[in-house]
């Protein structure tokens, strides 16, 4: 066996006992396999129309009249804080939406409400309640909900 060779020979025998002792890149922090994810919600509300396209600028549904900043207030919270107490953001958006049965959509303002929770089931149930009971309350079709998984840091 030429010395190039018994060199090759030598180093390859050693990786194996190199990527044994070296920890894989992906291994989790202790105890960080238990912890749920961090997820960010966002979740969007109509909260009246600017003008309903379809009828030319007249709110022509009952779920189209304005929600005020005090039915809002309320409605937070009675229906979203006691389910997120740690903190919450919204802010105020203008959107578009079409309902189920108009050839055209309706413009509206909209309230984003913001929250970073755990990707828990307990979670995910509190926000489907949330979207529920606007729904119930102002007798509209939906309430978007996107997500996220999110990196946080306190």
């Amino acid at each position: 066996m030429n010395a190039a060779r018994l060199a090759a020979f030598f180093l390859v025998g050693l990786l194996p006992a190199c990527v044994a002792t070296a920890p894989p890149a992906s291994t989790p922090a202790r105890g960080a396999a238990e912890a749920p994810g961090w997820i960010r919600s966002e979740l969007y509300f109509g909260v009246g129309a600017e003008r309903s396209i379809a009828a030319g600028g007249v709110a022509s549904r009952p779920q189209d009249a304005p929600i005020g900043e005090a039915q809002w207030r309320d409605f937070l919270d009675r229906e979203v804080t006691p389910r997120f107490p740690d903190g919450l953001t919204v802010f105020d958006a203008r959107g578009q939406w079409r309902y189920r049965d108009a050839a055209t959509p309706t413009r509206e303002k909209t309230k984003v409400l913001v929250i970073l929770h755990e990707d828990t089931p307990r979670h995910r149930a509190d926000i489907e309640a949330i979207r529920d009971a606007w729904k119930k309350a102002t007798g509209h079709e939906s309430v978007l909900w996107s997500r996220d998984q999110v990196e946080v840091s306190f």
